[in-house]
């Protein structure tokens, strides 16, 4: 009973921080993922430790904020990619090129047997969590053109109402697993409990928001598969590394990967379903 309270009481907060800084202002909703990108990183890195890889954390690290901060700069309405503004921009894309092969530099000096596995998770981290959390930079422009938080809030409500619908089905009448090995409590009746729920969320977001309900419904879908694919990825990195979760930021939650799992591998796709649909 303590465990549910703490998990439900640090729950609550987190959801009111991560609406809170989406709404607030494009610098706190900047602010917001950027923590996540170097919180969620760090554990990534963690867990491929457990496996003998030896990532360059802290070049990763820096990339990965490099190239949030150039997608942020390039969505925001304060910075406008002109004049000494371009030229800056220009620096940050070639110093974030430059840390790429930096990586293979660093690793000669490193002596370690496996050269090819650190770069290569370095790396992994780079793609696995920063990339994801740089394409969300445009997600409340993309639609429209203009910054609208409601966009970002509605994906992120998809994401909840898929993970609320496919726990309540898969509780209720779940039977048949989706992937044992991975994740032994999730059914392939929870998952379409998932989808059922974050379409119906899709529908209400095209009702507020007057959109086209059907672009929003595949928006939904796209957001629910790919959200729970990344559940399961993420239970993959835990299982090899032989954790429950990825970190104890959160009480009662584990780690950012923990609870972001679906968003960073849903992200890429919902990024190019805006693109061409929205």
């Amino acid at each position: 009973m303590k465990n549910l309270w703490v998990r439900t009481l640090s729950g609550a907060v987190l959801a009111v921080v991560v609406l809170g800084a989406i709404v607030w202002s494009q610098w706190s909703f900047g602010l917001l993922l950027a923590l996540l990108l170097v919180g969620g990183m760090a554990e990534f890195y963690a867990l491929v430790e457990k496996r003998g890889s030896r990532p360059q954390k802290l070049v990763g690290v820096v990339a990965g904020l490099v190239l949030f901060a150039l997608n942020f700069a390039f969505v925001s309405d304060d910075i406008q990619i002109l004049g000494s503004a371009h030229r800056a921009f220009g620096c940050g894309l070639a110093f974030l090129l430059l840390l790429l092969p930096a990586m293979f530099v660093c690793e000669l000096y490193r002596r370690d047997e496996n050269p090819a596995g650190n770069i290569a998770t370095t790396l992994l981290g780079v793609i696995y969590v920063a990339l994801p959390l740089s394409l969300m930079c445009y997600f409340p422009i993309i639609a429209s053109d203009v910054w609208d938080p409601r966009v970002m809030l509605f994906y992120v409500f998809i994401i909840w109402a898929n993970d609320v619908f496919a726990y309540l089905v898969g509780m209720s009448i779940g039977r048949h697993r989706l992937c044992e090995r991975l994740s032994p409590k999730k059914s392939w009746e929870g998952f379409f409990g998932g989808v059922v729920g974050a379409m119906a969320m899709g529908v209400v977001a095209a009702r507020i928001l007057e959109g086209p309900y059907a672009a929003w419904a595949g928006l939904a879908l796209v957001a629910s598969i790919t959200g729970v694919l990344g559940d399961l990825v993420e239970s993959m990195f835990k299982r090899a590394a032989g954790v429950k979760d990825s970190g104890t930021l959160i009480p009662g939650h584990g780690g950012v990967l923990d609870r972001f799992d679906a968003m960073l591998l849903s992200a890429p796709f919902v990024f190019v379903y805006l693109f061409f649909v929205m």
